[in-house]
């Protein structure tokens, strides 16, 4: 498992190892399942992917934009109004699941080119304190690590 502190191409090889390992467990849920909730006023398993999509997406930009300047803010999101507006119960199982993992093999890349002179970058996300950079790359990873257990599809 890495750190903050872990290089970020380490970090990056790491996103594609659980990414890679997880597609065939969430291939395995079939659409109709993906689309039900495990509790109730609980994501279904294609809100959870697409929460994931949208943590990619919010990320990546996060990224990116960190390695503009000497420390930058970001505006926060609100993950449920972007699950619910973007309605991912209505899409495809096997469209959802490649998407998220086309997307995080970008993410990958990204993560693996960031210069590690970078790492201390400070970065705030809407109200919360300050991290580096190295924080949030590593807590992306983190992060989508948690709700792919919540799916059954990694183990931590």
């Amino acid at each position: 498992m890495t750190s903050d502190q872990s290089p970020f191409r380490a970090i990056a090889t790491e996103l594609l190892r659980t990414v890679e390992a997880a597609v065939p467990k969430l291939l395995s849920i079939s659409d109709r399942a993906a689309t039900e909730p495990h509790m109730a006023d609980k994501w279904s398993p294609k809100q959870v992917i697409g929460h994931l999509v949208d943590s990619a997406a919010n990320n990546h930009q996060r990224f990116v934009r960190a390695q503009q300047g000497a420390e930058l803010v970001f505006p926060g999101y609100e993950q449920d109004h972007w699950v619910t507006c973007q309605r991912y119960n209505d899409r495809s199982w096997d469209e959802l699941t490649t998407l998220w993992r086309t997307y995080n093999r970008h993410v990958a890349h990204v993560v693996a080119q960031i210069p590690e002179d970078r790492r201390l970058i400070q970065c705030t996300v809407g109200s919360n304190d300050p991290v580096t950079l190295g924080f949030l790359v590593h807590d992306y990873v983190v992060h989508l690590r948690h709700h792919l257990a919540q799916l059954g599809a990694v183990h931590d």
